[in-house]
């Protein structure tokens, strides 16, 4: 199955948030950069929640036909990108995430996906 990246996007952020993701938040990026189309970015309060989190959108995707072009930062559970492609998907521990405010450097004030509502 193809998904578009919106649609990608949106279901990385729906399935971090069925596992209790801190943060969402979904960008469209496509307007400052070609390394992506969209940039998901969420937090867990753990380096264990963080690869649980990591595990869920990895594995719920693979059985939905999509799988990563790579995956970084695992061993160390601090900062995981999952790289889609068109999507980019960062998963922090809440000190890194404090730490480098990612969404700085990628908001614009007119980028930001509403996600869709629980249920």
């Amino acid at each position: 199955m193809t998904m578009k990246p919106r649609e990608l996007a949106l279901r990385a952020a729906e399935l971090m948030r069925d596992k209790r993701a801190e943060e969402l938040l979904v960008l469209e990026i496509t307007h400052l950069t070609v390394i992506a189309d969209y940039m998901v970015i969420a937090n867990g309060r753990s380096m264990v929640q963080v690869k649980a989190l990591a595990d869920e959108v990895e594995e719920k995707l693979a059985e939905e036909g999509v799988a990563p072009l790579r995956r970084e930062g695992y061993a160390e559970g601090r900062w995981i990108v999952l790289d889609f492609g068109t999507v980019l998907v960062h998963i922090f521990h809440e000190q890194e995430r404090e730490y480098y405010h990612l969404e700085r450097l990628w908001m614009d004030g007119s980028n930001s996906i509403p996600l869709p509502e629980e249920g």
